[in-house]
């Protein structure tokens, strides 16, 4: 009945890799279905691991590099050159994403992008003709100040000084001189795969949304909002951005604001899936699928809004495949995302966080057994079994 099974998860946030995930998934699935043809297909949204995985589906390459981390320290970090040779993708969670900032040091006021900027020239130097910016999982909200300065930017304030690093400093934006930007940005294809949903400003701001996740505090979030509006007025009349609203067009908040910094540099911003999935041919391969068993860090209100499980749950039903979702944690709206037919949390018992992420490939590939055995039991009850005796229960107490 289940001859061949698509595992499509994502990531689960500093915990699990989009990789890892599929792999525990397909441990999961061996135990039940051992004869089953299994399909992984990691799936990435434009955080963490999306270059490895592009580089991997395409068969290009990964360029290690030191750049500057999002605490200002050197890392090690990474952009990848796709197959084609005439692609580079920057992932830039892989140089100031949220698992590259200690707990101890998340103030999202203080963070920056300024590794972005250094991959993006990096990647310049490959000679390419499009490069494609994956946003997601940062731990920054600085607009992409720090890109466009490490790009040769000058953000200066009413006393014509070069403001330091970080979002908190936006605040004091009072000139944006763009004479030393690099020249060949004008000459390649800017792509930013990003969540549409996500945007500057307003009560639905990047920094209103993300802000505390990232650490900071009540305060801490207006200040950056007013930081954020700021420089989205500064950058639209300073780089005269004419057909791009950076206040509150789609994908303008995107890791931070990220996108609205490379939105005024000509980038087009765009639904991410739109530019990342069809590199991994998956619509071909889940119509090929007898079931499709996807995975994210959560299951909730939230995921219609642009989250891996909700797109695979949409492309599986143009073929009419039945969908598994497996998460981590279970909210309000969980029951009620399109096009997914049975989910399941990986909890088996309460337990701490910590040991929740420690445990998580153990418990996906059990969680993954466990709906499995489920499903196929359901498989083998007739459809309208019949209850002994004259009557009828009329609901089960």
């Amino acid at each position: 009945m289940l001859s061949r099974v698509v595992v499509a998860p994502s990531g689960f946030k500093e915990s699990l890799s989009a990789q890892a995930a599929a792999e525990a998934i397909a441990d999961g699935v061996r135990r039940v279905l051992p004869d089953a043809v299994l399909d992984l297909i990691p799936l990435v949204d434009g955080g963490e691991g999306t270059a490895a995985a592009l580089a991997d589906a395409t068969g290009g390459r990964l360029v290690a590099l030191p750049a500057t981390g999002p605490v200002g320290e050197p890392i090690g970090t990474h952009f990848a050159l796709l197959g084609s040779q005439d692609t580079a993708v920057v992932e830039m969670a892989a140089v100031a994403g949220l698992s590259l900032v200690p707990r101890a040091l998340r103030d999202p006021g203080a963070t920056t992008t300024y590794g972005v900027g250094e991959l993006l020239r990096a990647a310049l130097d490959t000679g390419v003709r499009r490069v494609l910016i994956g946003c997601g999982d940062s731990g920054t909200s600085d607009g992409g100040a720090g890109a466009l300065q490490a790009l040769g930017a000058r953000l200066l304030d009413a006393d014509g000084f070069e403001l330091p690093r970080g979002g908190r400093e936006l605040t004091r934006l009072a000139r944006i001189d763009p004479s030393g930007l690099d020249p060949r940005l004008r000459d390649v294809e800017l792509l930013v795969a990003c969540n549409p949903y996500n945007v500057l400003c307003g009560e639905r701001g990047v920094a209103r949304v993300f802000g505390p996740q990232k650490g900071a505090t009540p305060a801490q979030v207006e200040e950056l909002s007013a930081g954020l509006e700021n420089w989205a007025r500064v950058l639209t009349r300073d780089l005269g951005v004419l057909d791009t609203d950076l206040y509150g067009g789609p994908g303008t908040g995107a890791s931070g604001g990220l996108g609205a910094g490379l939105a005024a540099l000509g980038a087009r911003l765009l639904p991410r899936f739109d530019v990342l999935l069809d590199h991994l041919d998956l619509d071909a391969r889940l119509a090929r699928a007898d079931l499709v068993v996807t995975a994210e860090g959560a299951l909730d209100h939230q995921t219609p809004r642009g989250k891996v499980p909700a797109e695979v749950a949409r492309r599986a039903k143009l073929y009419g495949r039945p969908v598994l979702v497996l998460a981590g944690t279970l909210g309000e709206g969980a029951r009620d995302v399109p096009g997914v037919d049975a989910f399941s949390g990986i909890l088996p018992a309460p337990m701490a966080l910590a040991e929740a992420l420690v445990r998580a490939s153990e418990l996906l590939t059990d969680a993954t057994e466990r709906a499995l055995r489920m499903i196929l039991l359901g498989a083998r009850l007739p459809a309208h079994a019949e209850v002994s005796g004259t009557q009828r229960p009329s609901s089960v107490r």
